[in-house]
């Protein structure tokens, strides 16, 4: 099941395991680093494109980030430098 808070303290453990800042991965995903700061702490979810955007930039799956699956890597053994564009 979904939960804001897992979603954020997933994103939180690989942003940090990526040593990236908040606003790094703002940057990254294309938004301010309060909201990075609201979606790590559940008071935000984000959109499904920003959610494609981390799980590639992480090569993890949108099933983990969401807490449907403990598997992070689930599924993106079949992405390619070119599906990250």
């Amino acid at each position: 099941m979904f939960s804001t808070e897992q979603f954020g303290q997933r994103v939180q453990e690989l942003r940090k395991l990526h040593n990236e800042t908040q606003k790094d991965l703002g940057i990254i995903i294309g938004t301010k680093r309060n909201n990075v700061s609201d979606m790590e702490s559940g008071r935000r979810a984000t959109t499904a494109e920003n959610i494609a955007k981390i799980c590639r930039h992480y090569h993890v799956s949108a099933d983990y980030l969401l807490g449907l699956s403990d598997d992070p890597q689930g599924g993106c053994e079949r992405w390619t430098e070119e599906d990250a564009r």
